[in-house]
């Protein structure tokens, strides 16, 4: 199989879902969009892995789609909801991916690869990382799906203006609307992502999952609980973790989950 999208594992929990195609700056072929749900369903499949870090290779997160395909991904209506599929299913495959997900942007991330970033559940940026999503510069429409994490991540006024204008933005704007949960200096990103997931693979993968599930419910426009939300909670109470969590607290030491 291609290695343009790379499934590394890890110490400690952690698997890295890597673009590789750094001699073009990561920009996304339909190969590499055909590559990623594989690559995620791998990753879900893994007991090893509690959190997978979403990257480019090469300092670059990823330059966009592959615009030298684009003729051809666009030349019939049947080819585009060929190519759009394709996009789409990664996209979609990512955000509904069961586990923790963290971007670590580094160096130019638009168009497709901040879609993909907005796909994750949280975003982490290098100081020096630019993004945007550049459809108004192409005369393109953005998709429903894309277009909604988008207005989820910033808010309706923000996405406007960046779907507008697609102009880039600095990593300090970008945290600033929300765009990203954290910036750090370029030598120390990759730190903090690693730092901020061994927080998530310490605490209980079981709660993390639910919530994941809960928090995607709301994001859908789930408003009141259902049987099966109200079963999700009950099921956490009687789980093993929850009550090692309570063991561990009552005695005052850090709890050992063994959900994985």
């Amino acid at each position: 199989m291609s290695d343009k999208v790379i499934l590394r594992r890890e110490d400690h929990g952690i698997g890295r879902l890597i673009l590789n195609q750094p001699a073009k700056r990561n920009a996304l072929s339909q190969e590499m969009w055909q590559l990623v749900p594989a690559r995620l369903a791998e990753a879900a499949a893994d007991p090893a892995i509690r959190v997978l870090v979403v990257q480019g290779a090469g300092g670059t997160f990823a330059a966009g789609a592959d615009i030298s395909e684009f003729e051809a991904a666009y030349a019939t209506r049947e080819s585009t909801a060929v190519y759009a599929g394709d996009i789409a299913r990664a996209m979609d495959g990512l955000a509904d991916f069961i586990k923790p997900t963290i971007a670590l942007i580094q160096g130019a991330c638009v168009g497709g690869g901040l879609g993909l970033a907005l796909a994750c559940d949280l975003r982490f940026a290098a100081s020096d990382a630019r993004m945007g999503i550049t459809p108004g510069k192409l005369g393109l429409v953005y998709p429903l799906g894309d277009t909604k994490r988008l207005v989820q991540a910033v808010g309706p006024s923000h996405a406007k203006d960046l779907l507008y204008t697609g102009r880039l933005l600095e990593a300090g704007e970008a945290l600033s609307m929300g765009l990203v949960n954290r910036v750090a200096a370029p030598d120390r990103v990759e730190a903090a992502v690693l730092d901020h997931a061994a927080q998530i693979t310490a605490a209980s993968q079981y709660s993390a999952r639910a919530t994941k599930r809960m928090i995607n419910r709301v994001l859908a426009g789930q408003v009141v609980d259902t049987a099966e939300t109200v079963a999700e909670f009950l099921d956490a109470i009687e789980g093993a973790d929850f009550i090692e969590g309570r063991n561990a607290f009552r005695d005052k030491r850090k709890p050992s989950f063994t959900f994985g």
